[in-house]
């Protein structure tokens, strides 16, 4: 076929801070070591699919505007074939490592669980080839689990078994395909487990046989050889009125219930951080400290709307700080940054993809610049950690080692002053953050 993006006719390359080319990089350079690793190795950037090529630029109050012609083919897997290959044309253009798809993404539904899952692994075969062909691996599947009607009231956690098992077999099919693809991650979003109303809804119920649904999904990761992580990505509400799975500390406090500790982890949306009221650096550093650190889906929302808006990321300050914590962390293993993310319904050019996703890129890599040179420049991790150093020694040390009590230390307050605060000196550490921005290039 004709190549769908006539305007880039070879792949995007660096062209460095000096590029007045809008189809170059300016940050972004795959090959640049640092701290030891290559922009590439630490950002491991993938595309997802159903933003990019599965969403016509519908919303809630208008039809399509983007310029998407397998949406309207005769033959559904005929479109598919051609959505296929064009996404393979982008993946191959924009130089990235990875992409991310949903099921439904690649495969049209059947009119029935066989025609669907024939459907899906015919797919599956051509991204194979395409794969081998380009080089691009997959950084991780999921099933849609909240679309269709018959998940209104969730998969896991609907109240008609039938619907569960369904939601069962979907997955299984979405994760053996993962596993023939060499996915490095499998993703579970519940988009709909959650409730809108407590009128009609079991939460010991819903709770149970959410922990049930995901204990099937790592005994079949096991008995398939899959090696890759699973994942749960939080989000705190949208569509329904409440998720169990609104952040990273309430996932954390249901995988430790269920046993499920050591099998799965999280995979963090920005955009979903901030409409749980939490900072994007704050859910990562939650999860690497409670060692369920996996993978991040890259996007922002908009302080005006109070929604899932999936921007492009934009801003080096909010990335920046994310990054440190990764860094911190010890970067990713499996996981990588995913752009979940999409275009304005009214940037309806074919290359606007393309920009859209460099100014990304471009973002994450000046933002993981900026954090390491303050994971090299230490005034933040000085500065913590001299703040913390008392309970090192001396009465910290006592306490934490159980040696007092609460008696004790009434008893010790009645003989030693009466202890004055330090500042915590915000506003200066706030200034290093922005010059170290400032300088990093």
């Amino acid at each position: 076929m004709n190549p769908f993006f006539p305007a880039v006719s070879e792949p995007i390359r660096y062209g460095g801070l000096d590029s007045t080319d809008p189809l170059s990089f300016r940050w972004y350079d795959p090959d640049r070591e640092v701290l030891g690793r290559t922009m590439k190795e630490h950002l491991r950037f993938a595309v997802c699919y159903w933003h990019s090529f599965a969403w016509d630029g519908s919303d809630i109050f208008g039809a399509g505007t983007l310029d998407r012609p397998w949406t309207t083919a005769g033959d559904p897997m005929e479109g598919a074939r051609q959505k296929m290959a064009v996404a393979f044309e982008f993946f191959e253009k924009l130089g990235v490592p990875f992409y991310c798809f949903h099921d439904v993404d690649i495969a049209p539904a059947g009119s029935d669980f066989k025609q669907s899952t024939r459907n899906l692994n015919e797919m599956v075969d051509l991204a194979a080839e395409h794969m081998e062909r380009t080089g691009v691996g997959l950084l991780w599947g999921t099933a849609n689990l909240f679309a269709d009607p018959r998940y209104a009231a969730g998969a896991a956690t609907n109240p008609d078994p039938e619907i569960f098992a369904r939601a069962a077999a979907q997955v299984c099919q979405c994760l053996d395909a993962t596993n023939r693809l060499a996915g490095e991650n499998y993703v579970l979003w519940g988009g709909r487990e959650g409730y809108d109303t407590l009128l009609n809804t079991d939460l010991k119920a819903e709770g149970a046989q959410l922990g049930r649904f995901l204990h099937m999904v790592v005994e079949h990761k096991h008995a398939i050889g899959f090696e890759g992580q699973i994942l749960l990505e939080p989000k705190p509400f949208e569509p329904t009125k409440h998720q169990y799975d609104f952040d990273v500390a309430t996932v954390h406090a249901f995988l430790e219930r269920y046993d499920l500790m050591g099998e799965v982890a999280v995979n963090i949306e920005v955009n979903h951080a901030t409409l749980a009221g939490h900072d994007f650096a704050h859910e990562v550093a939650a999860a690497f400290d409670a060692g369920i650190f996996g993978s991040i889906d890259a996007n922002a929302g908009d302080d005006r709307l109070g929604w899932d808006v999936d921007r492009f990321p934009v801003s080096v300050e909010q990335m920046t700080l994310g990054m440190y914590e990764i860094l911190r962390g010890g970067g990713f293993t499996s996981g990588g940054l995913n752009f979940d993310a999409k275009l304005r319904r009214q940037s309806i050019a074919r290359d606007d993809l393309f920009h859209a996703h460099i100014g990304g890129m471009d973002t994450m890599a000046r933002a993981l610049l900026a954090a390491a040179d303050l994971i090299a420049d230490r005034t933040l991790s000085d500065y913590v950690e001299g703040r913390y150093q008392g309970w090192d020694h001396g009465l910290g040390k006592r306490i934490l080692d159980g040696e007092e009590t609460l008696r004790s230390l009434h008893d010790r307050a009645a003989t030693v002053d009466d202890p004055s605060p330090t500042s915590g000196r915000q506003e200066y550490l706030e200034n290093v953050v922005a010059r170290v921005i400032e300088r990093a290039s």
